[in-house]
C-alpha cells in the first residue's frame, strides 16, 4: 500500500508535466477558434455588405424610376399647359383676324356708301345748280311781271305801291281776325259742349249721391219756461239775477211779453249756446241766485267745450278725414254754431267735402286730399268774431299754423279766387262749395245785397263800347246783353261775352254761376232806284 503523500507527489509531478502540454494545446486551440471566429465574422460582414449594396441598388433603381416618372409627368403637365396656352392664343388670333376682316368689310362698305353718297351729292349739286339757274330766270320773269302788274294796278286804281300795300295789309288783317275769331269760337263751342256734358254728368252724380235734406237755418236761442212766473225769478230782486247771468255769460237776456219764452241774444254763437244751456239748467233746477248762476255757467261752458270736440271728431269721422290737429278739431266743432246767409257752416262743410270727394273719385284725383280741403275751406269763419281779417286769411293762417298740407292750404286760400289754384283738387273744392251754397233753399240773401248784385251786373256789362241794353234776369243768374250790330260784328261777340264774364268773376261776389248771353241782330238794307 502506497503512501498517500507519495501519491499526491506523483500526481503533482504528472500535473506539472501535463500543464505545459495543456497550455500549449489550449493556446493552439484558442488561436484556431479565433481564426475560425474571425473568418466567420468576415463572411457575415461580407454578406451584410452585399445585402446592403443590393438594397441600395434596389432603392437607387426605384428612386431613379420614380424620378423618371415624375419628370415625365411634369413634362406632360408643362406640355398640356403649353398646348392650352397655345390653343387660347390661336383662338384669340382667330378672333382678332375675324374682327379685322369684319372691320375691313365694314370699312369697304362705308367707303362704297361714301362713294355713292359723293356721287349722289355731286348729282344733286349739279341738279341744284341747274334749278337755281332756272329759278333765277323765273324770278327775273316774275319780277318783270310784278313790276308790269304793279304799274297797271297803279294806273287802274290810282294808288301808289305803298298805299296799295297798306290797303291789302288791312284787308288781310281783317280777314285773318275774322277767320281766327270764327275758328276760336268753333273750338270753344266744341270744347265747351264736351266739357259741359262731362261736368254736368259728374256734378249731377255727386249731387244725386249727396241728396242733402237740410235747408237754410235761422239760429235763435230761445229758452222755454215751464210757467210764465219763472221770468220774475230769472230777473231776481232788483234785477240782480239777470245782471249776474249776463255778466257771467256775456249775452243779453230779452224778456218780453212772449209767453213762457226767454230769448238769449249774443253776437258770439258759442257764448249764446253756453248761455242757453246754463239758463235751461237753472230753470230746470229752480235755484236761481248769483252764486248758483256762476256755478251753472261754468258747468255749461265745460259741457259746450266737450260738445264742440265731440262734434268736430264726429264730423271728421263722417267725412273720412283723419290726423287733424286737436285745435283744428275744436274749430270744426265750433262750425256747428256758425251760419253764413242762414246756412249752417258745419253742414255746408261736410256737404262740400262729400261733393268734392265724389267728383275727385270720378276724375281719378286724390279723394282724401279733396275731402280734407273741402272740410276745412270755411274754417276761418269761426275766427272772424275774435280776430281781424277775412275768413280766407284766417283759415290759411290757422291751417298753416297747425301743419296742414300745402294743397289743403291752397284749397282754403283759392276757394274765392283770392290766389291762383295750384292743383285740380282746389278747383274741385271751389266747385263743390258753389254747388252746396247755390242749391235751392241753402242760403238766404238780404234784399239790399241782391239789388246791389243786379246793379253791379248791369253796370259791368253796359260799360263796354257797342252795348245797347243790358238785362239781368233769373234772379241775377243770367245777363242778357243787346249789342249794336253796326258797332260789334259776329267775330267780336264771343270775346265780348268772355270779357264780361271775367270781370264779373273778379269784381262781384255771388253764389253759383252767372251766364252771360250776347244778342246781335243783323239787318241788311238797300235802295231801289
Amino acid at each position: 500500500m502506497m503512501n498517500p503523500m507519495a501519491i499526491a507527489i506523483a500526481i503533482g509531478a504528472v500535473l506539472a508535466g501535463a500543464l505545459p502540454v495543456a497550455f500549449t494545446f489550449g493556446r493552439r486551440r484558442g488561436r484556431a477558434l479565433e481564426d475560425a471566429a474571425r473568418r466567420a465574422a468576415g463572411e457575415a460582414a461580407d454578406q451584410v455588405a452585399k445585402r446592403i449594396v443590393a438594397e441600395a441598388e434596389r432603392e437607387a433603381d426605384a428612386a431613379r424610376k420614380q424620378a423618371v416618372l415624375s419628370g415625365k409627368e411634369e413634362v406632360m403637365k408643362v406640355r398640356e399647359a403649353w398646348e392650352q396656352e397655345a390653343r387660347k392664343r390661336r383662338e384669340e388670333v382667330e378672333r382678332e383676324e375675324k374682327r379685322v376682316v369684319e372691320r375691313e368689310q365694314q370699312v369697304d362698305r362705308k367707303v362704297d356708301m361714301l362713294d355713292q353718297k359723293e356721287k349722289e351729292l355731286g348729282r344733286r349739286a349739279s341738279e341744284l345748280g341747274r334749278r337755281e339757274k332756272q329759278l333765277e330766270e323765273r324770278q327775273g320773269e316774275l319780277d318783270a311781271m310784278v313790276g308790269e302788274e304793279r304799274r297797271r294796278l297803279e294806273q287802274v286804281a290810282g294808288l301808289s305801291a305803298e298805299q296799295a300795300k297798306a290797303e291789302l295789309t288791312r284787308r288781310l288783317e281783317e280777314e285773318a281776325l275774322a277767320a281766327s275769331a270764327n275758328r276760336v269760337r268753333e273750338i270753344r263751342e266744341t270744347a265747351k259742349r264736351n266739357a259741359d256734358r262731362e261736368a254736368k254728368k259728374i256734378v249731377a252724380l255727386a249731387v244725386q249721391r249727396i241728396a242733402a235734406e237740410h235747408t237754410a237755418e235761422i239760429t235763435a236761442a230761445a229758452v222755454a219756461l215751464p210757467k210764465d212766473d219763472m221770468k220774475g225769478r230769472i230777473i231776481g230782486r232788483e234785477g240782480r239775477n239777470i245782471r249776474a247771468f249776463e255778466l257771467a255769460t256775456g249775452v243779453d237776456v230779452i224778456i218780453d211779453d212772449t209767453p213762457d219764452t226767454v230769448v238769449v241774444s249774443c253776437f258770439d254763437p258759442v257764448r249764446r249756446e253756453v248761455a242757453r244751456v246754463a239758463l235751461e239748467k237753472l230753470v230746470a233746477d229752480g235755484r236761481i241766485h248769483p252764486g248758483r248762476i256762476e256755478e251753472v255757467v261754468e258747468k255749461a261752458r265745460k259741457e259746450v267745450d266737450a260738445s264742440i270736440i265731440e262734434t268736430g271728431e264726429q264730423a271728421a269721422y263722417e267725412v273720412g278725414v283723419h290726423g287733424l290737429h286737436p285745435e283744428m278739431i275744436k274749430l270744426i266743432g265750433r262750425m256747428k254754431w256758425r251760419t253764413s246767409y242762414g246756412q249752417n257752416i258745419l253742414y255746408h262743410s261736410k256737404e262740400t267735402a262729400f261733393l268734392a270727394g265724389i267728383m275727385a273719385a270720378e276724375l281719378g284725383l286724390d279723394v282724401a286730399m279733396a275731402k280734407r280741403g273741402a272740410l276745412l275751406h270755411d274754417v276761418g269763419k269761426v275766427l272772424t268774431h275774435d280776430h281781424e281779417g277775412t275768413h280766407v286769411q284766417l283759415g290759411v293762417e290757422v291751417a298753416t299754423k297747425y301743419g296742414e298740407h300745402p294743397l289743403v292750404v291752397n284749397c282754403i286760400a283759392a276757394h274765392h279766387d283770392d290766389v291762383p289754384h295750384e292743383s285740380e283738387v282746389s278747383v274741385l273744392v271751389q266747385a263743390a262749395d258753389a254747388i252746396s251754397g247755390s242749391r235751392p233753399g241753402a242760403r238766404r240773401e238780404a234784399f239790399e245785397t241782391y239789388v246791389k248784385r243786379l246793379e253791379g251786373l248791369e253796370k259791368i256789362a253796359g260799360s263796354y263800347k257797342g252795348v245797347d241794353r243790358v238785362f239781368a234776369i233769373q234772379a241775377g243768374r243770367e245777363v242778357r246783353v243787346i249789342v249794336d250790330p253796326s258797332g260789334i260784328d259776329d267775330a267780336r261777340m264771343q270775346s265780348l261775352t268772355e270779357e264780361i264774364a271775367r270781370r264779373v268773376e273778379s269784381e262781384l261776389q255771388y253764389p253759383g254761376q252767372i251766364r252771360v248771353v250776347a244778342i246781335r241782330e243783323t239787318r241788311a238794307s238797300d235802295i231801289a232806284r
